[in-house]
């Protein structure tokens, strides 16, 4: 194969869901790609699976999927890599092969790469000496005296190859590297070695710049009043067997597709840019090199890359108490003083009701706490005010969101914090306008416990069958 034409439909979980789909129908595309997880979504998946045994997956793509009926029928060479199985991939295959079987596609390969979830592994891990240091403190898990809720090991595209040397149109996958969603195809459709890391690391790139979707194509972009963001192209890339690639996007999508684009995705999360390390490659994004090809064309080389470390990065989480915020709208010329008014209201009456909360977050948005003025706009800001000849003075404010957030091990003490919300209509000060949100929910908190597992200590599996035999497991 000369040219491997991969597009990515989604960057995250809750992208848009007609992006697959106008995709599929506005390119001749080898592979889709739909990459949904991120570390807060593992935790969000997590949940889900502990409530419901057959949920923990990205339910967009069964939606997603069932959009692309008429697509696959089309286009009966079109393979589809997902990471959609989040914390559950055995679950998720199960739903795509009934949408497939529905669909009269249940002949369909479909392939699971699993073996990334180390949760029912983690005492015969660490009886093998994983010590599950965090990244930043080196503190081993041992020490945390915390409930391990997720974690997932970020697989490559070991697994994702194997699938598709098997036949499988569909690879739905849990946890691996999103770069790998577009490393797996690259390999097997070229035939590389792993050995061949300056291919991968081409590969890699390719994947990075389309694996947050329409970032590349002119989503966050400076300029975005020039663009139809509206009818915004998702990205694909034209790769090639050296690893070189073309990012492109669908014709008459809106967006934009240049070098600013491009560059601009290509350092984006990516930490030491001459070690980008990746479960499939350590690449070196010093030396790629990016060229304009014309409108809506941006070719990328030069990617070099060197063997990759002997670990796997892991998605670990653990519950860290419970959570629940509550907002306000709070009007009038005083409305600045009027809202911590309040928020201390509410707080007292908490305190008064036994329970001291262990952590409290108040915000008034609006008036540039969520987003703190830089210097220069700062004095500009106070500048203006203090030539207002207004009888309000420097508070130019009339009306503000409330949002008060608090977390506490026990789930009585915030049950009690949202049922202060309420009262404050008719026991607060006066201009409390209305409610922006229902009352918050208290639900639990897991938190973020970054670190690593060998390799040696995890291996990738796959299974693959029809889409029927799955929609009956």
């Amino acid at each position: 194969m000369s040219l491997l034409r991969i597009g990515n439909g989604a960057g995250f979980l809750g992208d848009n869901l007609d992006a697959p789909r106008l995709l599929v129908e506005g390119a001749e595309l080898d592979y889709l790609t739909l990459e949904y997880l991120a570390e807060l979504t593992m935790s969000i998946l997590a949940r889900a699976r502990e409530k419901t045994p057959s949920a923990g997956y990205a339910k967009d793509f069964i939606t997603v999927l069932g959009s692309l009926r008429a697509a696959l029928h089309a286009q009966p060479n079109l393979r589809i890599v997902t990471n959609a199985g989040g914390v559950n991939p055995r679950a998720c295959a199960k739903a795509a092969g009934r949408v497939l079987s529905d669909a009269r596609l249940g002949g369909r390969l479909l392939a699971v790469v699993a073996g990334d979830d180390l949760l029912p592994r983690l005492s015969e891990l660490q009886a093998a000496g994983c010590r599950f240091e965090h990244l930043d403190t080196g503190q081993p898990l041992s020490a945390l005296g915390r409930e391990v809720a997720a974690a997932n090991a970020y697989l490559g595209a070991e697994g994702i190859v194997r699938g598709l040397e098997n036949g499988a149109h569909l690879v739905v996958t849990g946890r691996v590297a999103d770069a790998s969603l577009t490393v797996g195809p690259a390999v097997h459709a070229f035939r590389w070695s792993f050995d061949h890391t300056d291919r991968l690391a081409g590969a890699s790139v390719a994947g990075h710049l389309i694996e947050c979707g329409a970032q590349v194509t002119g989503g966050y972009h400076r300029d975005w009043q020039d663009l139809d963001l509206a009818r915004v192209g998702y990205p694909l890339v034209e790769l090639s067997p050296d690893g070189s690639c073309v990012v492109t996007k669908p014709r008459f999508t809106g967006g934009t597709v240049d070098r600013h684009t491009v560059a601009a995705q290509l350092v984006y999360e990516i930490g030491d840019p001459a070690h980008y390390l990746t479960p499939d490659v350590d690449v070196d994004f010093t030396t790629v090199e990016i060229e304009e090809q014309g409108a809506n064309r941006v070719a990328v080389r030069g990617a070099t890359g060197g063997p990759p470390p002997d670990s796997y990065k892991v998605s670990l989480a653990y519950r860290a108490g419970f959570m629940a915020a509550g907002q306000l709208v709070v009007h009038g010329r005083d409305c600045l003083a009027k809202a911590r008014a309040a928020a201390e209201m509410l707080l007292a009456r908490v305190r008064r009701a036994g329970f001291e909360l262990d952590q409290t977050h108040v915000e008034l948005l609006g008036t540039g706490e969520a987003v703190p003025l830089r210097p220069a706009e700062a004095k500009t800001s106070a500048e203006g005010a203090l030539e207002s000849t207004s009888s309000e003075g420097a508070n130019h404010h009339r009306e503000v969101v409330l949002r008060i957030a608090a977390c506490d091990p026990r789930r009585e003490a915030l049950e009690r914090f949202v049922r202060e919300f309420a009262p404050l209509a008719t026991s607060g000060p006066a201009g409390l306008a209305g409610y922006t949100a229902a009352t918050g929910q208290v639900r639990p908190v897991f938190a973020y416990w970054p670190t690593t597992v060998p390799k040696a200590l995890v291996q990738p599996r796959m299974e693959v069958d029809t889409a029927a035999a799955w929609a009956e497991k």
